[in-house]
This record gives C-alpha cells, structure tokens and sequence, in this order.
C-alpha cells in the first residue's frame, strides 16, 4: 500500500487541546470487522463489552518532561532540547533533538535554567535534527535526575496549541504508568480511570501490563511512498512471565484479547513464539506494521482517532481493514468525534 491512500481531510477544530473533564468521559466508537457495524457509545461502556475470562493488556510506560529549553553559549540563542532517550548512564550521554538544529554544532555548549543550573555539550550529529549530547553534572544521579525533572516540561504534542499545563502532569499519563521512559503518552490507556479498571476486575477481565517506552520513531513523519520501505525506530520494550500467563491463558480459553493501544499491538506481535503465543521477551523492536499484515494475539484494538498518514492509522488499518477504518474515519468528522492525543476512542472488535 502506499503512504498517499492514509491521507484525509481532517478539520484542526477536531483535533483536541484539552482532555475530558473525567477519564472515562470519552466517546468510543466500536467498529464490527465481521459486519462492518459502526456504533456510536460513550467509552465507560467498554464495561458491557468484555467479561470473565476475557484479557486487555496495557502499556504501563510513564512519560518523562522531555522537553527543555536551553541557551547557546556566547549567543545567547534560545535552543529546545527535546531528550529522547539516554544512551549511556555513567557518562551522561543522551540523544536529543535540538530546535533549530542548524544552529547547533559538535563542541557547543548548552545552558539550561537560571542562571546555567545545567551545562550539556554537543557531543555528536546524529541526524539532521539529531545530537548526542553529555550533560556535565557534578551531582550524585539522584540529584540529576531531580534537576531535568524540575527544567523539563511535559513533552505533549506540537498540534496541541498551547503550552503545557498543570493537567497535563496527571493527564498525559495513563494510570498505570509505572516505568519512566516515554517522551509520548500510550494515549489509548489514558481513556481508563481507576474506577473503571476496578469495575473491570470485577467482573472477571484479567488486565495484563507490559512496557514499551514510546519514543518520536511511533510518530515520525514517513517520508517514502512505498510503506515497505519505511524504516521505524527502535524501542524498548519487555513482556515478564506473568503477563504472558495471563495472555496465553486467554489464547486458550478463546476469550477476547484486547490490545489497549498500537504501543501494545506493537510489543504483542514482537513477542509472539512459533507456536503463536506470547512469550517473555526484554529488548528493541522495530516492526512497523502495516497492511497486509496477519496478527497472532489480540483480537480487538482500542486505538484513539489517529492523524492522516501515520504508522499509527496504517497500522489501525492492517488490524480493521482499510476500507472500513477509512469509512470509520469518515464518519467519525461527520459526527464530530475529537481526534488525537486527547481525543476519543474506537474500539475495533
């Protein structure tokens, strides 16, 4: 398939700049692969759905404040230094983005907070926005830590136009977040209040957590036509024991398995064995998935409303079929559904 088939007209009135008042306040569209029905639901509803026996696994990655702002020594210049991942702790190294990168070279150094509290230097070009840059910090790692917690802001997306405010620390995170390393919120998950994950329990769904640390490679424009030539970036990711109990033994009860998320799609079909079920599995993925693509372990899909072009819609497409996500798609700007990050959800079945 081709890159130019996952383009829409999307209205910027849809794309959400806030999320909902509460959690589960969301509106869920459920999309019917064998029948190709299209109902429109609010997302609490997802309790009548799924019962005893039944699985949703999530990803249970925390977002990281991945961007700052620094200045150019002599300059003066003002840099956003967006970290993307570290790349070697005992010497501090980290790869970043830096805008505008054309104004930073190898040797130059980066002052961050008042008065220069934190001083990195460019150590690398990576990319063409890429560096690898060592901050050079005389503290303990606790207290470094400490300090790009308190200079970072919280990484929400650019077509948010606004900057980031107190709401978004608690809601640009799901509530299971446990294990720091995503610049970018599984946002599907997001959708699930405590009370709601509760209720589920209750009724018998098993949830079970995996981690991938999302990074900007889920969300990087494609830039080639010809989608088998589009190369992701690596992220980490890990599935314990536990959890592939869980799953496997829902495999074998032929229960529903739900995929909370194209971050666990991901993880899921990088840990499937020969024998078609999970298995535990630490380490880098980057499978891009895209149609036509066969899945081996969920059977249902939370994804929220996707942008045009991205290898998170393509992806949505290979698991419900391009023609019926496409006129989902279509139905979802009649009907107003909110898109993006803060948006609503679909739940394909």
């Amino acid at each position: 398939m081709k890159l130019s088939q996952f383009k829409f007209d999307l209205p910027a009135s849809l794309i959400a700049q806030y999320p909902p008042k509460n959690r589960d306040d969301s509106r869920l569209m459920i999309i019917d692969r064998k029948t190709g029905k299209i109902k429109h639901k609010h997302f609490k509803e997802v309790l009548n759905i799924f019962g005893e026996k039944d699985c949703m696994v999530f990803n249970n990655t925390k977002v990281f404040p991945a961007r700052m702002y620094g200045r150019k020594e002599k300059t003066g210049a003002k840099i956003e230094v967006f970290l993307l991942r570290e790349l070697n702790h005992q010497m501090r190294l980290w790869d970043v983005l830096v805008d505008p990168a054309r104004k930073i070279r190898v040797g130059n150094k980066l002052y961050f907070g008042t008065d220069g509290a934190l001083v990195a230097e460019v150590v690398d070009n990576t990319t063409s926005r890429g560096r690898t840059i060592r901050f050079l910090f005389d503290g303990t790692d606790d207290e470094l830590k400490e300090t790009l917690h308190a200079l970072g802001e919280t990484p929400i997306p650019k077509y948010i136009k606004r900057k980031p405010e107190p709401i978004d620390e608690e809601r640009y995170q799901t509530v299971l977040a446990k294990y720091e390393g995503a610049v970018a919120a599984p946002t599907a998950g997001t959708h699930f209040s405590r009370e709601l994950l509760k209720r589920l329990e209750i009724k018998g769904v098993d949830l079970a957590e995996l981690t991938l640390h999302t990074g900007l490679g889920t969300f990087r424009q494609i830039e080639v036509e010809d989608l088998s030539k589009h190369k992701m970036d690596a992220e980490y990711f890990k599935l314990d024991q536990p959890t592939c109990n869980i799953i496997n033994r829902a495999i074998d009860n032929k229960a529903k398995i739900c995929s909370v998320g194209t971050t666990t799609m991901r993880a899921l079909e990088s840990s499937v064995s020969a024998n078609k079920y999970v298995k535990p599995v630490e380490g880098w993925t980057n499978l891009f998935i895209h149609p036509p693509y066969e899945f081996s372990i969920a059977n249902c899909m939370i994804s929220n409303f996707q942008l045009p072009k991205t290898s998170l819609l393509i992806m949505l497409c290979a698991f419900g079929g391009y023609d019926l996500i496409m006129e989902a798609y279509r139905i979802a700007i009649k009907e107003k559904y909110k898109f993006a990050t803060y948006g609503d959800a679909m739940l394909v079945m």
